[in-house]
């Protein structure tokens, strides 16, 4: 690529799209047009972000899209000709067709320090084990996050990180990785390193329901989870009454002299939240919020948390078969013994 300034579009929805943009332009880079998702598809995306102000200023085109490899998307980046296609923060697969365009490359963008932790769910994953990610800008194949490596910045999360922090030091880190390679690829260097297969791990899907608080569990692996599904995320779930009741925030506690059932509430403190004991340990959970539209219910102390499957089972039994005895009872009333037709 050496010569001139390479040719950049950019394709991204979230926050980290809008800053690598924004790095694209603080760098002046020859930055030929943006792509950013309809805002349509907002509820969908967490911490979705606009991009057109960014390329305003810039002077740069920028169009809508909802799939980023529909034909009309695609005949607009080969219209734009460039040389790279970064696409940071989109969770659409690239397909091979669009990613066949640009003539150096597609770049795309994952905060774990590849080739370790290639996949899905990153940032959840970084926080529930605690271990180090980095901002890795790699030149995107048909595999997963497992091109070469163009720049990687490291960062620390702690076993106190909750997901919105993970996501504040990847975007810290992302700014600082383009900082530092943005100014060799503007003069045109390209040293493209390719990762290690044999040293790459790989991370699957979490859902909603991957948040579901087991406190069987000890406290230490509950408030992991806690802090991997809280905000950006759906949160972690327990229930409370029947009702769903969500833990955004939760506290070890190794000091407090009590014993007690897993799931059980044995204290309330005014700021510190309820005392739950769990499988090994206690918690507490200093931030709930309970689900749906109902008034809010109310903890307290002896309360138990979670779902007893075998009592629900039990309960469940016992409602259907007065179910059945009734719908016996309401046939015997509608047809009589003896009656006729």
């Amino acid at each position: 690529m050496s010569g001139h300034s390479p040719r950049i579009v950019l394709a991204g929805s979230v926050t980290s799209s809008r800053r690598t943009l924004e790095a694209l332009v603080r760098h002046r880079a020859n930055l030929v047009g943006v792509l950013e998702l309809t805002e349509e598809l907002a509820p969908q995306v967490s911490g979705f972000r606009r991009l057109h102000d960014v390329a305003s200023t810039a002077g740069a085109p920028c169009a809508t899209f909802r799939n980023i490899n529909a034909p009309e998307i695609i005949e607009q980046v080969r219209a734009w000709q460039p040389d790279l296609l970064f696409v940071v923060g989109l969770s659409q697969l690239v397909k091979p067709e669009l990613l066949s365009v640009p003539t150096r490359g597609c770049v795309g963008f994952h905060p774990t320090h590849l080739p370790k932790g290639r996949g899905r769910a990153p940032v959840a994953w970084l926080t529930l084990d605690g271990t180090p990610g980095a901002a890795t800008f790699f030149l995107m194949d048909d595999g997963a996050d497992s091109g070469p490596i163009l720049v990687q910045e490291p960062f620390d999360v702690t076993s106190a990180d909750y997901a919105e922090d993970v996501v504040r030091k990847t975007e810290d880190a992302l700014d600082r990785a383009l900082d530092r390679w943005l100014p060799a690829l503007l003069r045109g260097e390209w040293n493209p390193r390719p990762q290690d297969d044999a040293q790459a791990t790989y991370h699957g899907k979490r859902g909603p329901e991957d948040g579901l608080i087991d406190w069987r569990e000890p406290a230490e692996r509950i408030h992991a989870l806690i802090r991997a599904a809280s905000r950006p995320h759906p949160g972690a779930y327990t229930y409370a009454r029947r009702r769903k009741l969500i833990v955004w925030r939760a506290e070890v506690d190794k000091a407090t002299p009590f014993r007690g059932v897993p799931g059980r509430i044995l204290d309330l403190h005014p700021e510190r939240g309820a005392l739950v004991q769990c499988g090994e340990g206690l918690l507490w959970l200093n931030e709930v919020e309970w689900s749906g539209d109902a008034p809010p219910g109310r903890l307290s102390v002896g309360l138990k948390l979670g779902v007893d499957l075998e009592d629900e089972i039990v309960r469940l039994q016992s409602e259907v078969e007065a179910l059945r005895e009734r719908i016996a009872h309401l046939e015997a009333q509608l047809h009589p013994a003896g009656a006729q037709s």
